[in-house]
């Protein structure tokens, strides 16, 4: 499986045992808010050793609302790339529902530009725990807008997507505990260091699109 591979080769920890999960997120080259435009990955194997690879909408970004009226004077919160082991657990989100709730710290870079505008390249980064879930928009359907749905968190825009989510980690943690990892992977951010390493020509650009292409159209 190509995005299997691609995380080992990035050393980071890939689950092989049956319906043993691995979340990933992929944050779009978008820079425009407010919408569902990244990619949530769950992939694992079957009773047979067959990868399979579900995917759907969400959004990796904070919404409209949050941008221009932050929670802390610091800014919003945005989760930086990377892979966070065992970081996440099944729990209740704002104790309204079942979702994967943040268990361990990671990392996130603050927005305190207090616009409509995502910026992943400024601001100071703080690692800890600052209730960075994975869970859903409305509770039927599909939603179009984040709106108030992402302070920062991971948010999948369709009810029944999210729900398939977790009744495949309620199988997981019945069998290999309540402990789940996630990786972020950004699209966006590695495209801006590239341009801001002038000295490596535009083909790393383009070798850039390419890699991101495989990871994302990986089955």
């Amino acid at each position: 499986m190509q995005l299997a591979n691609f995380l080992k080769k990035a050393n980071w920890k890939v689950y092989e045992n049956p319906y043993q999960l691995n979340l990933i997120g992929f944050r779009s080259n978008s820079v425009k808010a407010n919408r569902f435009d990244d990619t949530f990955v769950c992939f694992f194997k079957d009773n047979r050793n067959k990868w399979v690879t579900l995917k759907w909408s969400c959004t990796t970004d904070t919404g409209t609302y949050w941008l221009e009226n932050p929670m802390m004077e610091k800014g919003t919160a945005m989760l930086q790339a990377g892979q966070y082991v065992d970081a996440y657990a099944l729990g209740y989100h704002r104790g309204q529902y079942r979702a994967l709730v943040q268990a361990a710290p990671v990392k996130i870079r603050r927005d305190y530009n207090r616009n409509a505008k995502l910026d992943f390249m400024n601001g100071k980064v703080y690692k800890g725990h600052f209730g960075i879930n994975i869970h859903r928009a409305r509770s039927y359907g599909t939603t179009l807008k984040i709106d108030k749905y992402s302070a920062g968190c991971q948010v999948l825009d369709n009810a029944s997507n999210f729900n398939e989510l977790i009744d495949l980690a309620e199988y997981h943690a019945s069998v290999y505990g309540n402990k789940f990892s996630y990786g972020l992977i950004d699209e966006r951010m590695q495209r801006r260091t590239l341009h801001r390493r002038l000295t490596y020509g535009a083909s790393l650009l383009a070798a850039s699109s390419v890699i991101y292409s495989h990871y994302k159209n990986a089955s």
